[in-house]
């Protein structure tokens, strides 16, 4: 155990910003591996935070069904195209900003007007082109927060004049790890454990390792220096209750389905993940229209793109 080391193998930029890293963990005692490793990939998935974009406002429009005049996209298509937009910010407050373009142009997330201490990841990202000479002027709000926020669930009278976004603060999208059994001359046994972490390069593997430790490190920190208190039992239940796994509040459409799939899925009344949790592969199957290649596509992309395995 005193031997323990951590080594990065890898450490790469993918697309669009996108950053990958691999790291082992050497001369872990039995078992240890997969504890860690599913420590590890909990709160890299849910805990670590980040910024986006929560709400915009579009000089003219009132709703997000509306066309905007000489603006190829419709405000859905460029409420969708936000979303992919990568943010990186050294505070955590309330921030806004601007965008004012006169056409005609394509509007790319570098042009977005920013305050101090934000930077955009992916400035190439595409939002919108406008083919005529009127003008596109967009007021954005960003936030920082954790795991996967509806736009149902912010309501407040300030917001009312703000056409709200489902937003995905994870700066990790996704963790795998591998475990493997070391023999040395006496023929003990030890493990090592690969990790490997992919985030939208708002921040580096590297750093979302480091965070997501110190994380795990000041949660037993507190547990060791826990005193007993007036709280009752009831109310620790009910906090532990208000928790939910990362991924369930997530629309099916950050899926990116075929629309075969989709549609089906929608009929059958399943908006989220975690309404297509409570399915299991034969009652999915039984879905109408829904066969074998559709489910095939959904349980696939449970996998790559969540880490969730459907049994």
């Amino acid at each position: 155990m005193n031997n323990i080391s951590i080594k990065c193998l890898k450490s790469e930029q993918i697309e669009s910003g996108a950053c990958h890293g691999q790291f082992v963990i050497n001369s872990l005692q039995p078992g240890q591996g997969i504890t860690i490793g599913n420590q590890l990939r909990r709160v890299l998935l849910g805990d670590l935070g980040g910024v986006a974009i929560s709400a915009v406002r579009i000089a003219g429009i009132t709703h997000e069904f509306s066309t905007i005049p000489g603006i190829r996209e419709d405000v859905l298509e460029i409420l969708l195209n936000l979303k992919g937009v990568v943010l990186k910010s050294q505070t955590k407050n309330v921030q806004f900003g601007r965008l004012k373009i006169q056409g005609p142009s394509v509007i790319t997330a570098d042009l977005i007007q920013l305050p101090s201490g934000l930077e955009i990841v992916n400035p190439n990202h595409y939002i919108a082109t406008i083919s005529t000479s009127n003008i596109l002027e967009i007021e954005f709000k960003f936030e920082y927060g954790t795991g996967y926020r509806l736009a149902s669930q912010t309501f407040s009278e300030e917001d009312e004049n703000y056409l709200q976004l489902d937003t995905i603060f994870m700066p990790v999208q996704k963790v795998d790890f591998k475990i493997e059994n070391v023999y040395d001359t006496a023929n003990n046994i030890s493990e090592r454990l690969f990790l490997d972490i992919w985030t939208n390069g708002s921040l580096s593997p590297t750093e979302a390792l480091e965070s997501a430790a110190q994380i795990i490190i000041d949660l037993f920190v507190l547990l060791l220096n826990n005193k007993n208190t007036n709280e009752s039992p009831q109310a620790d239940s009910k906090n532990q209750s208000i928790s939910i796994e990362p991924y369930t509040n997530i629309a099916i459409e950050e899926l990116q389905l075929s629309v075969r799939a989709y549609n089906c899925l929608k009929k059958a009344q399943i908006n989220t993940v975690g309404d297509l949790l409570q399915y299991s592969p034969e009652k999915l199957q039984e879905l109408k229209n829904f066969g074998r290649k559709s489910a095939d596509e959904v349980f696939s992309t449970l996998k790559n793109k969540l880490g969730i395995i459907l049994k």
